[in-house]
């Protein structure tokens, strides 16, 4: 049976744990005035920090991209799609309306020249190619993208396209919209092309298409660094924005917006609420000496335990204090490789409930040790 080490990390220690929730008076004229609906979310927690109608369905408009990206991105990640694939061009692809990049019919483009298009300039017809090219038809890939939602827990959402353009039955909320935005920021390939506000998009005949980011947030706010707009005469402005300032990361969205500019405000002024309220400090540093852990049968006889990345604490700014704790292995079998996991610090709130966690790895390799190292210890060399 494993044995555990269990201790207290002294000199970060605090006493309690401070809940974390909506502020009690979040007023909806204040921070999102131009919205019908609005939501901030933090992002490691999935803690809302401030709504208005947040569970109202509503058509999203291009917002609906957001699953799109997810579902291509999950197939990236399970090794059913290279960004080096060619994706053919249909005819009914090449003749979407609404935001394009205006792709040839019967021509092929590599998948990252798709995926690029629609992350910057939401091209539908990117959207239909890439579906087709994934799932053999629009309507498989609509089918995987409702599933999608439903393990992601959006309870209140009913995609019928991958592109966002008005249909009947088509509807999401802001809480909801935030969830699936959340799972998209979980993909770091996303923001290799969330922070492009112009390029050019060659096609194969070398005619060139300038794509320009609908996300105008990515100049103009300050940490900034993805977000998905939509606009139709249904949906009116929408935007899902998230920044990032001091290693919190928050989630703001906006929907049913009055204008382009209202939108915009509105996300920013949920923003600025939450960094100047909220806070994720760092109780445990990344690479923080977590002491000896003995390695049974290695050349050494004991490896350095580090934390593997900051173990942080979300909370009210000034306010977020928590206790950690460790469970770490007493001994470990050679070989051990650098970065094997040799056990866990969390925080823990009163309820006996982690909240936030980290893994902990060995610093270095420890090989399995020969029969002369043996001999040798024996010795007592």
């Amino acid at each position: 049976m494993k044995k555990y080490i269990v201790f207290l990390f002294g000199v970060l220690i605090v006493c309690a744990f401070i809940a974390v929730g909506m502020p009690e008076k979040a007023d909806a004229e204040a921070l999102a005035p131009h919205s019908a609906s609005a939501l901030l979310m933090e992002y490691e927690s999935g803690e809302i920090l401030y709504k208005n109608s947040a569970e109202v369905r509503r058509p999203i408009a291009s917002m609906v991209k957001i699953m799109t990206l997810n579902i291509i991105f999950d197939s990236i990640k399970e090794g059913k799609l290279n960004y080096t694939d060619m994706v053919s061009v249909s005819n009914k692809a090449a003749s979407t309306g609404g935001s394009q990049a205006f792709l040839d019919a019967g021509k092929s483009y590599n998948a990252e020249a798709l995926i690029k298009s629609i992350i910057i300039a939401s091209a539908n017809d990117s959207c239909v190619a890439m579906a087709e090219h994934l799932m053999g038809s629009t309507e498989a890939f609509v089918s995987e993208m409702n599933k999608r939602a439903q393990k992601l827990g959006m309870t209140s959402t009913n995609y019928a396209n991958c592109t966002g353009l008005p249909a009947p039955d088509a509807f999401s909320t802001a809480h909801d919209v935030a969830l699936c935005m959340r799972e998209l920021l979980s993909h770091k390939d996303y923001f290799r092309y969330s922070r492009i506000w112009m390029e050019d998009f060659v096609h194969p005949g070398g005619r060139v298409t300038q794509l320009t980011n609908t996300n105008r947030l990515i100049r103009s706010y300050n940490g900034c660094d993805g977000g998905k707009t939509g606009y139709t005469n249904e949906s009116k402005h929408c935007i899902a924005a998230t920044a990032v300032k001091n290693g919190m990361r928050l989630i703001s969205v906006v929907m049913a917006g009055e204008s382009s500019q209202d939108r915009f405000a509105d996300a920013a002024s949920m923003l600025n609420y939450g960094f100047a309220n909220y806070e994720s400090k760092v109780l445990l540093g990344a690479g923080s000496d977590l002491g000896e852990v003995k390695v049974s049968g290695g050349k050494e006889r004991e490896v350095k335990a580090v934390a593997e990345s900051d173990l942080r604490l979300f909370g009210k700014r000034g306010e977020t204090e928590g206790e950690v704790k460790f469970e770490i292995s007493e001994t470990v079998k050679a070989p051990v490789k650098k970065g094997d996991r040799l056990g866990t610090a969390y925080i823990m709130d009163e309820s006996g409930k982690i909240v936030s966690s980290v893994f902990v790895i060995a610093q270095s390799d420890v090989e399995k040790a020969s029969l002369w190292d043996i001999i040798r210890r024996l010795k007592g060399e």
